[in-house]
This record gives structure tokens, C-alpha cells and sequence, in this order.
């Protein structure tokens, strides 16, 4: 599921317009890289159960962090993020929503970055399974 969400944000051709490719990662913003970033993190994942074991759909919750040193551009660049995945289904995809976003200012860091979260549900077909 990782690999293919990391793809579609990265192969947006609007998104990567303002925020690099490069610099839409899992976990952390790269040492050394200043916004716009954009932080991925897997918040929970849980497989589907029957009464006959695992039905391979797993739902997930990403929560996609928007990094940017001015609330308009960190506001723009996380209305592309929604454009690309809200609603989105396919690949094994069966359906991304947004289920909340919230807005802040880092106030502790040197550049005092502004940032927006957005939590995104996944529901995931494992083909695997």
C-alpha cells in the first residue's frame, strides 16, 4: 500500500509542480531539504476479517502532512494532495476519502513552517492474499 500511495502522489503532475517529487516522502522531510515538503504517515492498519479468516482488504489511515513557509502555498499545495487522492480508486485501491484536516504554524522551528495534516482512508485490496 505504501509503495502505491507514495506513487500517486508523486506521479501528479500538479502536485510535483510545487512540491518536488523528492521531497514527498514517508516518515520525514530529508535532512537538509526545506519546505515545501510533504510527510506521509501510516497511522493504523487493519486486515478485514470474516468468520473464514482474512478477506484481503485492509483499511488504512494516512495522514499526509503539507510543509510550506507561507499558509497560502502549504494551503495549495494541500488542495492538490486532496485532488489527487479523495475519491480516488484504482490499482488496488478500492477507495481513498479524506476523513479530517487540520492547520498549524510550527512555532519552534527556525524557518516557522506552516503546515496542514489531512487523514485519508484507505481501502486496499491486498493482491497478494
Amino acid at each position: 500500500m505504501e509503495e502505491e500511495f507514495l506513487a500517486l502522489l508523486r506521479g501528479s503532475a500538479a502536485l510535483t509542480a510545487i512540491v518536488a517529487a523528492d521531497r514527498i516522502n514517508w516518515g520525514e522531510v530529508p535532512q537538509g531539504q526545506r519546505p515545501p515538503a510533504i510527510v506521509l504517515h501510516l497511522i493504523s492498519n487493519e486486515d478485514g476479517l470474516t468468520q473464514q479468516g482474512s478477506d484481503a482488504l485492509w483499511q488504512s489511515r494516512v495522514q499526509v502532512d503539507v510543509y510550506d513557509l507561507t499558509f497560502g502555498g502549504a494551503t495549495i499545495a494541500a488542495r492538490r494532495v486532496r485532488d489527487v487522492l479523495h475519491c480516488f480508486s484504482g490499482g488496488n485501491f478500492q477507495l481513498i476519502t479524506q476523513a479530517q484536516q487540520r492547520s498549524n504554524k510550527d512555532q519552534g522551528a527556525v524557518d516557522r513552517p506552516y503546515w496542514i495534516s489531512m487523514d485519508f482512508i484507505t481501502n486496499w485490496r491486498d493482491a497478494n492474499a
